[in-house]
């Protein structure tokens, strides 16, 4: 099949061909619509990880067509239009049954740990697919997974409730994005910050109250700060806190080292939380309010066969929400 891959790394992106084989035991072929771009493309050219097995296919979100089953796979069936949750598990050990999937022997993320969307196909556990929510675009399908159960499980984790102050730091970025829109919705007063006043404004359409730049010093008694900048912003996210507020992280886009004031932390009650993806429960949660109109914000749709043009436009941070690619000039090909 024709696929995206990395061959060395560091290294680039080169249109090529692999085989992914058949289906085995538990596992199902996904014929992909639309893939979406993660930072974790570009950080695969960095090697920052350094893929397992090369080439690697990148691609953390997809959505597509079943194309065939392995073995012991009776829930799905070629032709059922599926979302692929990326945080891959096996789904039956003691840890999955638990709703702590993210912890499974197993564990790991689609595009970084096992072979990514940015392929005519991708195979993947059945235990990793939800069905198509309907009224759903392709593209907006393949646009929440990543990114939606990122900020679902971070504001999970921090016990958001209805009527706190949200902060969320960088709301441009599709993790970013998702916090603003899944904290209105949970009834949080949202703040939210962009280096771009046209994020901004996209920010308090989501639902955001207020919108602030990046960089201001924001000494907003907020309960809970989203954050997934890292060293670059941690300063101002800790300074934002209300006393017994919860700084809750998911990455390090911009550096991740950082000091922390033990006096600060322990007198004002701080907690300082890291969450990585989610668990099944909370994919399908999330997929659930997708389907009851929780807005998926696209930034862009570009043809496959222009990705290095949609990660010119990942890498230059002009993005609000999802830059997605289209595989229809693959099925093109194909026909």
């Amino acid at each position: 099949m024709q696929a995206w891959l990395l061959q060395s790394s560091p290294g680039d992106y080169t249109r090529g061909e692999i085989d992914p084989g058949p289906p085995g035991p538990g596992r199902v072929s996904v014929r992909v619509v639309a893939s979406a771009l993660n930072h974790m493309d570009l950080w695969l050219r960095l090697g920052m990880p350094k893929p397992r097995v090369l080439p690697m296919v990148p691609g953390c979100d997809a959505a597509g067509v079943v194309e065939a089953v392995g073995t012991g796979v009776s829930s799905w069936a070629p032709g059922d239009e599926v979302v692929v949750n990326p945080s891959f598990a096996c789904g039956g050990c003691a840890r999955c049954l638990a709703d702590k999937s993210v912890h499974c022997p197993e564990w790991g993320i689609m595009g970084e740990h096992y072979p990514g969307a940015h392929a005519e196909s991708v195979v993947v556990p059945a235990a990793n697919l939800v069905r198509r929510p309907p009224g759903l675009s392709w593209e907006e399908a393949a646009s929440y997974g990543l990114c939606g159960l990122t900020a679902y499980r971070m504001l999970e984790r921090a016990r958001l409730r209805s009527g706190e102050r949200l902060l969320v730091v960088g709301a441009g970025g599709g993790v970013g994005a998702m916090a603003v829109a899944l904290g209105a919705r949970m009834g949080a007063e949202v703040l939210a910050t962009s280096r771009s006043a046209s994020k901004r404004q996209r920010a308090l359409e989501l639902g955001a109250r207020e919108a602030l730049p990046t960089g201001e010093d924001l000494r907003l008694q907020a309960d809970v700060v989203v954050d997934s900048a890292g060293s670059a912003t941690w300063q101002g996210s800790v300074r934002a806190l209300a006393p017994g507020g919860r700084l809750v992280l998911c990455g390090a886009t911009g550096g991740g080292r950082v000091e922390l004031n033990l006096p600060r932390l322990f007198f004002s009650q701080h907690e300082v939380i890291g969450s990585t993806m989610g668990t099944f429960r909370q994919f399908a949660e999330l997929t659930a309010m997708v389907a009851d109109g929780l807005p998926v914000v696209v930034d862009s749709v570009h043809a496959w066969s222009r990705y290095p043009e949609a990660l010119a436009r990942l890498e230059a941070a002009e993005q609000f929400g999802k830059v997605v690619l289209s595989h229809s000039d693959l099925a093109a090909g194909r026909s």
